[in-house]
């Protein structure tokens, strides 16, 4: 495994398991399979309405709560709300968060935020991350660095070879900010997993395209959590750390750029978010 520095020193696995889409069922189970296999990074979110599944994942493998970077994200509606920290934490069963994100760039993130850093100075999370900050405009990320008492860790943002994130990128440079990829193989997009640099490479060091793509990730410096309910694919997922893409292979990959992302959200959208209120008391 590598792990990736914060820029406020802890230290977090590149790879991981993101449940999102997931029944609170399919989420313990995928969990506690992808912890069988050495992973101890785990992305969920209050939207995802399976943070009580985790928690129970996370108690019935019995490992170490310290070995374990657990990751989740405050919903626009309890932006506000002075115990949306603590319900959090209820709701997982942990006495802490590792990184705890905002997860949309609604109207009332900088309120959001506030309560984040006040939970840090509590001890009640770690690290500060922001969310899909970069659809409506990468500039929020430095209002947001300039906003923040306490300056944010990482950001969480679709990222993959057809859209790398690279002006992004050099905005975190500046401030040492990690990237966190969702949708790291391309929203499982047949055309980017096949393309033909993927295919050679799986052929050369006996992996799937799949795992090449997500090495590629890793030699970029990102974070991968991706998704699977498939016990052998999560297991493939995690298993990128045995070989290197050399140089000239990484630079064909980045040949294939197209600066096309899956998920396109518009501001009316993202202003949206602020209506809708995750079931939290429905949660299993």
């Amino acid at each position: 495994m590598k792990f990736f520095k914060l820029n406020n020193g802890f230290e977090m696995p590149m790879a991981g398991i993101g449940v999102f889409t997931f029944t609170p069922k399919e989420a313990q189970i995928a969990i506690e399979n992808a912890l069988k296999d050495g992973v101890r990074l785990i992305d969920t979110a209050n939207a995802y309405q399976n943070e009580k599944a985790t928690g129970r994942a996370i108690k019935n493998s019995c490992i170490d709560r310290k070995e374990i970077f657990l990751v989740t994200k405050l919903w626009p509606s309890v932006y506000e709300s002075e115990t949306a920290v603590d319900d959090t934490l209820k709701r997982l069963d942990t006495d802490y968060i590792d990184l705890l994100f905002l997860h949309q760039p609604t109207d009332n993130w900088k309120s959001g935020y506030r309560n984040i850093e006040k939970a840090v100075k509590e001890g009640k999370v770690r690290s500060i991350g922001l969310s899909n900050f970069d659809v409506l405009s990468n500039e929020l990320y430095v209002e947001a660095i300039n906003f923040a008492e306490i300056k944010p860790q990482i950001v969480q943002v679709e990222a993959h070879p057809y859209f790398p994130q690279s002006e992004l990128k050099k905005i975190l440079a500046e401030t040492s900010m990690g990237l966190m990829a969702w949708y790291p193989l391309g929203h499982g997009d047949k055309s980017l997993i096949e393309e033909q640099i993927f295919t050679d490479l799986a052929k050369k060091y006996g992996k799937t395209n799949a795992q090449i793509i997500l090495r590629w990730h890793i030699q970029s410096g990102n974070v991968v959590i991706p998704g699977s309910r498939n016990p052998k694919h999560i297991k493939e997922n995690f298993d990128i750390f045995d070989f290197e893409l050399t140089s000239e292979e990484m630079a064909e990959i980045a040949k294939i750029n197209k600066n096309v992302r899956y998920y396109n959200g518009t501001p009316e959208m993202i202003a949206s978010y602020k209506q809708w209120a995750p079931d939290f008391d429905a949660q299993e």
